[in-house]
């Protein structure tokens, strides 16, 4: 937090969102009237369920990225069967949660959750099933958008070399489209994802003793076409001096705090993105209107 705000930009990692009240706010914005990649997302993977299933293969070790509440992750672990189930969120509250969930609604499946960092190398559980063909990563919610092209380069590869030669991902791409669209998906009526923006000033006072007032900031999200990609920001209202620790940063009226970018792809754009990571886009699924796709990535 301190390396962040000392930046001339300010700027702090979107992963911070995710503390318990935070994972509660983000469930929120997915049931938003405005906020479609939740709704696209499922219903595309409603749709060609068997086809996704029949591309993970079989008796797999299936490891989820971003976990959450797994409401995604039912639909695929009824199909897919795997031989066991590794999800992996920043959150622990929220990876407990679903994790006691899916142990009761699949009382056969070995479940090893693990609790960390996704977009650092992981050290998973020693377990591996024995049965298991190959390593499938899924990795749902556009989470990917979250990343410069750079670092989902840097990210892709990564996970390559996770699910290892034979292996393969499933991950979810928010496309290009109308940007009226997008920005009321990032400013909803209700306020809620101006709630959870905010939540991360709230969320370092509360762990880290700052002194934040919430009132002298507005959340402030635009689409940026140069770029590609929604910025959220966090907006100082008034020339303010704010505390964490010992530590003072300085903040003009009309200055901001970076909090999250969502990048969005062409389909062409992220095909050639994971093959410069060493993925094959075998299969790619998109909805009716093309907002959204899943792209079914096979290590090269």
């Amino acid at each position: 937090m301190i390396a962040g705000l000392s930046q001339p930009q300010k700027t702090l990692s979107p992963k911070y969102f995710y503390d318990a009240q935070g994972s509660r706010l983000f469930e929120a914005i997915c049931r938003l009237r405005e906020y479609y990649p939740t709704r696209c997302e499922l219903a595309l993977t409603r749709r060609h369920l068997g086809d996704i299933a029949r591309f993970a293969g079989r008796r797999i070790e299936l490891i989820e990225y971003g976990s959450g509440a797994g409401v995604k992750s039912r639909l695929l672990l009824g199909a897919l069967r795997p031989a066991a189930y590794v999800p992996v969120d920043i959150s622990e509250a929220a990876l407990q949660g679903a994790a006691r969930r899916l142990a009761r609604e699949f009382p056969g499946l070995e479940i090893h959750g693990v609790v960390g960092d996704f977009m650092q190398p992981l050290t998973l559980p020693v377990y591996r099933a024995r049965s298991a063909r190959r390593r499938v990563v899924y990795f749902p919610g556009s989470t990917i958008g979250n990343l410069t092209p750079v670092e989902a380069h840097a990210f892709l590869r990564m996970t390559r070399g996770q699910v290892g030669a034979r292996g393969a991902m499933l991950v979810g791409v928010d496309l290009k489209k109308d940007a009226n669209v997008l920005h009321a998906a990032y400013n909803d009526a209700k306020g809620v994802t101006a709630a959870f923006n905010l939540n991360l000033l709230a969320r370092i006072n509360r762990e880290l003793g700052g002194d934040f007032d919430l009132r002298r900031f507005s959340h402030y999200a635009f689409y940026n076409a140069a770029q590609g990609r929604i910025e959220m920001h966090l907006v100082s209202l008034a020339r303010q001096t704010v505390a964490i620790g010992p530590h003072r940063f300085g903040f003009d009226t009309g200055e901001s705090i970076h909090t999250e970018n969502s990048c969005k792809y062409s389909a062409e754009e992220f095909r050639a993105l994971a093959l410069a990571a060493g993925f094959r886009a075998e299969r790619v699924w998109q909805d009716g209107r093309k907002y959204f796709a899943l792209f079914g990535l096979v290590a090269g």
